[in-house]
């Protein structure tokens, strides 16, 4: 199959039978972008279409692009991710965009769940309680990168020492323990996020280096960072990439 008959194909999984509002308007711009993204994006790389569905829900969700988002949740229920999966996904974003923006997005879940027939609330996934939340945090920071992290948390200034708490018990307790979601899934969607923040190539690195660690490799980072083009520009893009090669050298 060529690129258009591709996308015709992704696009039917994805969305069903409708055809795009766009096309009564714009319909050189919605051939363009069908074109792109689900001929030729969906296909680069060795990421399964649940897998690019919870990549594409994190970033637009920290892009706040939320009518995307809504159309992109019914996306992912055809492709068979649960409403926990989906939900575990956005909560996932939470300690990189912020409560408010998070909010915005599962505002917009909660309305694809209801009119699909979701029982809401979904099942808990909380796994730690208010003595375990930061031991369970940093234990789980501890796997993804290692040592450095006591030698962060000794090196920080005492007036900044809370913040690294914050990380363990909040980030990572509050969040990376949660079930729905293995760790190697969290850690790529991380990767997702700060790296459509754009400004946060510190993190991106960090993140790298954490994907490896947890058992995703350069093939899989670049297939992560691929699917973001299409929601996040080339720039951003572009910048992830050269984090990852600079963490992971091309042989």
């Amino acid at each position: 199959m060529n690129r258009v008959e591709k996308s015709k194909e992704k696009f039917k999984q994805l969305f069903g039978t409708g055809v795009p509002t766009l096309y009564s308007t714009d319909p050189d711009f919605q051939n363009i972008l069908s074109h792109f993204v689900f001929g030729e994006v969906f296909y680069q790389g060795n990421l399964d279409d649940k897998q690019r569905e919870l990549i594409t829900l994190v970033v637009l969700t920290a892009n706040q692009t939320l009518p995307q988002l809504r159309a992109h949740v019914s996306a992912a229920l055809n492709v068979g991710l649960t409403a926990k999966e989906i939900k575990e996904a956005v909560y996932q974003c939470t300690p990189y965009i912020g409560f408010p923006k998070t909010l915005n997005a599962i505002n917009e879940l909660n309305e694809v769940f209801k009119a699909e027939n979701i029982v809401l609330p979904i099942e808990s996934q909380h796994s730690v309680d208010e003595d375990t939340r930061f031991d369970s945090g940093l234990a789980i920071q501890v796997e993804i990168f290692g040592e450095v992290i006591e030698k962060m948390r000794a090196n920080a200034p005492e007036n900044q020492k809370h913040i690294q708490d914050y990380l363990s018990a909040f980030c990572f307790g509050d969040f990376y323990t949660r079930g729905g979601l293995d760790l190697k899934t969290r850690e790529l969607l991380t990767i997702c996020i700060v790296s459509s923040l754009g400004g946060a190539e510190a993190q991106v690195k960090a993140h790298v280096q954490g994907n490896l660690n947890v058992g995703n490799d350069k093939e899989t980072l670049i297939s992560a960072i691929t699917h973001c083009l299409p929601y996040t520009g080339f720039p951003r893009t572009l910048n992830a990439l050269a984090c990852v090669n600079e963490m992971i050298p091309e042989k």
